[in-house]
């Protein structure tokens, strides 16, 4: 396992690595929908799905984005990506508006990312910027035009204000609406051109269960960009969810919901989350403040506004889901983690701003 894996694994509970599979036949750089294959790992009760960036502007990398549902835009670190003497403790040196190096174009303009919640609230320091990206590897791959993303120097966690190692949380975010970082900035999947018959979006298929390993496993065919017709057909089998929209971020992948816990019944604005990497976190303002995790075999079932419904049992291994009170959190959704993924098909259509979900 190469060392820029284990900073992100240690940091962040983020891994992957290598193994060898067929290429995905229909990827490459054309235009409309393609599929190519992201990388399934895990380390302990720990899951992340993975897709590797090969090209940032001009520079052949080597570098393995968390594949997140849960939030909108690329972050990546500038360290390797830029000269090191553009990088400081306070920032990324830009003389006037912006400059152009190696292919990114990096804007003057500053912000900062959070993620996390009240409980663990990690801060990213960046640059808005602009470049060219190849997504994907030898396996498939697809380059986009030029986008925006965010350029970041420095990630902290704010409870004790220490500086965590380069590259903890390259994050590509596929949620719609817009990074919290800039407006400008939303999915990189979002702007690629998917042809005429097709509609902006991407549908992820069930993640393997017997693919999440410690070796780590390369798995073809989980994400097709754009969506075809009869991917929005009923016969196609998702429940199609409409987002709401708020001036501030954008179009939500939020969803209406009613949560049923061992008797217990909540209402619920709820995340499917690939980015949340083990626990489903149940947020219900009338549990008290300590009630924690479920038992084993707990039966949780959430059916949101337009009649999709899906069950679960917690398990010593899987399932894992806490009770919290959002007084805690600062955060009153219900976020459901990667374990929904590899029973429930996942679709976002960004054309027409639809949130699609398939029992399988």
């Amino acid at each position: 396992m190469n060392q820029y894996i284990r900073l992100v694994l240690n940091v962040l509970g983020m891994a992957v690595i290598f193994t060898a599979c067929k290429k995905d036949n229909d990827a490459g750089n054309k235009q409309g929908a393609v599929t190519i294959g992201l990388y399934q790992y895990q380390s302990g009760s720990y899951k992340r799905i993975f897709l590797p960036l090969t090209k940032v502007g001009t520079q052949a990398v080597n570098y393995y984005t968390i594949f997140d549902t849960g939030s909108a835009g690329l972050t990546l670190d500038a360290q390797g990506i830029l000269p090191a003497s553009m990088i400081t403790a306070d920032g990324i040196q830009v003389t006037g508006d912006s400059v152009v190096v190696n292919g990114i174009t990096v804007t003057s303009k500053t912000s900062v990312m959070s993620y996390g919640d009240a409980t663990g609230l990690f801060k990213e320091y960046g640059n808005l910027a602009y470049t060219t990206l190849t997504l994907g590897d030898a396996n498939g791959n697809i380059t986009t035009q030029r986008i925006p993303f965010f350029l970041y120097y420095k990630l902290v966690k704010v409870s004790t204000n220490e500086t965590m190692p380069a590259h903890s949380a390259d994050i590509f975010g596929v949620a719609p609406g817009f990074s919290y970082a800039s407006q400008l900035i939303q999915s990189p999947l979002s702007y690629l051109d998917v042809g005429s018959n097709n509609k902006k979006g991407f549908r992820l298929a069930l993640l393997k269960r017997d693919r999440f390993t410690t070796a780590g496993s390369y798995v073809g065919g989980l994400l097709t960009i754009g969506l075809a017709p009869a991917d929005l057909l009923p016969t196609a089998g998702f429940i199609m969810h409409p987002m709401q929209y708020t001036a501030r971020s954008g179009y939500s992948p939020n969803i209406p919901a009613t949560i049923t816990y061992n008797g217990t019944s909540t209402q619920a604005q709820v995340l499917f989350d690939t980015g949340n990497p083990m626990q489903t976190i149940i947020e219900n303002q009338l549990e008290t403040n300590a009630l924690g995790n479920l038992p084993v075999n707990s039966v949780v079932n959430v059916t949101t506004n337009m009649g999709f419904s899906y069950t679960y049992t917690t398990t010593g291994s899987s399932n894992f889901t806490l009770i919290q009170n959002p007084n805690n959190s600062d955060d009153y959704r219900s976020i459901f983690s990667i374990d929904f993924f590899v029973e429930n098909e996942y679709l976002t259509n960004y054309t027409d701003h639809q949130t699609g979900l398939k029992n399988d």
